[in-house]
């Protein structure tokens, strides 16, 4: 990598302002989506704003209906916090089976959030539960927020300040990880709300996270099993590639849904 300068804020505002005086800038969170894109020289930012030191970024709250979990909230501190296990318990469980401990000690949800990360769990979680993504200058519904591989609503500017997820009736999450670097091969979300069925697909999608109407509709009238056969799950647009072609995802995530959805029960 080339030399970085790096600048450690402790405001919001500061941190925005860091970035508009750089002339090629970054912010970074926990460093594990940005640190080995710029190994790999997809990023080479002249400025890193490190975001670790601004405390308007932290922190788990139960709001009644739905749970906030601060941008830079470390994945180990989600796994183990008793607050989300209680409002809801899937997020520990993905926060859990994350990568390694080394990733989950210093990774932060909103990390790889902010970068959309193909490989990434959480964003399913946020999709499948219908998060709202709240910035330091306005609120993104979740459906709106992912617009491609690596690619957010996000301004070049705007900091990702929590994520507020509404309580589900049940949510599941089942995953096939890489068996090298533990990232989503692929992963699926599945929820239950009063109004409904959502389900999320991680790790695999052509253009990265997205649901699948078909099974949601399904779900509203029919039994898992019946739900599952009347999808045709090889016409998801899947990645295709010589490792995990594309029949084999698409095989592949038709069992991680019947896998989520059997949690459920």
């Amino acid at each position: 990598m080339h030399r970085v300068e790096i600048k450690q804020p402790t405001t919001l505002a500061d941190a925005v302002a860091n970035f508009r005086d750089a002339g090629d800038a970054m912010f970074l969170s926990g460093g594990m989506t940005l640190v080995p894109s710029m190994k790999a020289h997809l990023a080479a930012p002249e400025v890193l704003v490190d975001l670790s030191r601004v405390a308007e970024l932290t922190g788990i709250t139960d709001q009644g209906d739905s749970l906030r979990v601060g941008a830079f909230t470390r994945l180990v501190d989600i796994e183990r916090s008793e607050v989300v296990a209680s409002a809801i318990p899937m997020l520990g469980k993905i926060a859990s089976i994350i990568a390694d401990r080394h990733v989950r000690n210093r990774g932060t949800i909103g990390g790889s959030i902010a970068n959309n990360d193909p490989a990434a769990d959480f964003t399913a979680a946020v999709l499948v539960l219908g998060a709202t993504l709240v910035t330091d200058r306005r609120e993104i519904s979740a459906d709106d927020y992912f617009t491609g591989l690596f690619e957010t609503e996000l301004e070049e500017d705007e900091i990702l300040v929590a994520m507020v997820f509404p309580k589900p009736e049940a949510a599941a999450y089942a995953k096939h990880a890489h068996p090298a670097s533990g990232y989503a091969v692929g992963g699926v979300c599945v929820a239950r709300f009063g109004q409904g069925w959502r389900v999320a697909v991680t790790g695999s999608g052509a253009d990265g996270v997205f649901r699948i109407p078909e099974l949601e509709t399904a779900l509203a009238d029919k039994s898992a099993s019946q739900a599952i056969a009347a999808v045709d799950f090889s016409a998801l647009d899947v990645v295709d590639d010589a490792v995990f072609p594309a029949p084999f995802r698409q095989a592949m995530i038709k069992w991680l849904a019947e896998d989520a959805l059997a949690q459920i029960g």
